[in-house]
């Protein structure tokens, strides 16, 4: 791939899977394929099987300290997890080599960043779903990149959100459609069971990635795609 040459084109949701599609099977497929494969494992929920069901002593032992412990590892730990796993699609989709140890790479300097950036978008979405539901997709939406940016930029939570707000103006019923694509995807790839549900995840976090890449090359010189020709693939 000549690097010298960018993608110059406007964000499209076409582009935005057409780019994934080649670049996730490029260099770093393994790697994704284990990215989504471990990340789903962690993501598993914690579940609870309590046979004794007139045994209410029991239920207030264990039922309410796995829950709280359970409510704890979704929000000190999986966003984590999630914002990681958007970083490696992010760098497989720059071309850069990836490995799965950047799951964890929030965990060394951004930890608390990640945290309050995710509690918070959570909250305002949550907030906008409550508010006859119309301005929690729109939040959802115009939020989308805040993961992006924390990890890319070294963002702080408030910084991000005011960035991705930013950046994604007149860019929301792209990403709006591109989660209608994502579900007809998923749905596709649910279809041919195992191995198409998880190139499904790969293609939409590429697609995301490199959407997130195209908005940001529109609007600054910061974040370059390099060009795919047929014979580069």
């Amino acid at each position: 791939m000549d690097t010298e040459k960018y993608y110059n084109s406007g964000p499209s949701i076409g582009r935005s899977f057409s780019y994934g599609w080649q670049m996730m099977f490029k260099n770093s497929f393994l790697t994704l394929l284990f990215a989504i494969i471990l990340t789903g494992i962690l993501r598993g929920p914690i579940s609870i099987n309590m046979q004794a069901d007139n045994a209410d002593w029991l239920r207030l032992v264990w039922v309410f300290p796995m829950a709280m412990l359970s409510m704890a590892y979704g929000l000190l730990f999986i966003p984590v997890i999630s914002y990681g796993t958007k970083y490696i699609f992010l760098k497989a989709m720059r071309d850069e080599e990836v490995d799965l140890l950047t799951l964890f790479e929030g965990f060394k300097e951004k930890y608390f960043k990640i945290i309050l950036a995710n509690l918070i978008v959570i909250s305002v979405t949550i907030i906008g779903f409550i508010l006859f539901i119309i301005p929690g997709i729109i939040i959802l939406c115009r939020l989308l990149f805040v993961p992006y940016l924390v990890m890319d930029k070294n963002m702080d939570p408030i910084q991000a959100i005011e960035r991705s707000w930013q950046v994604t103006k007149g860019h929301g019923w792209k990403i709006f459609f591109m989660g209608i694509i994502s579900f007809f995807i998923i749905i596709g790839g649910l279809m041919i069971f195992f191995v198409g549900i998880l190139i499904s995840f790969i293609w939409i976090h590429s697609a995301f990635a490199t959407l997130y890449l195209s908005v940001m090359n529109s609007s600054d010189t910061e974040n370059p795609i390099p060009i795919l020709g047929i014979n580069e693939v």
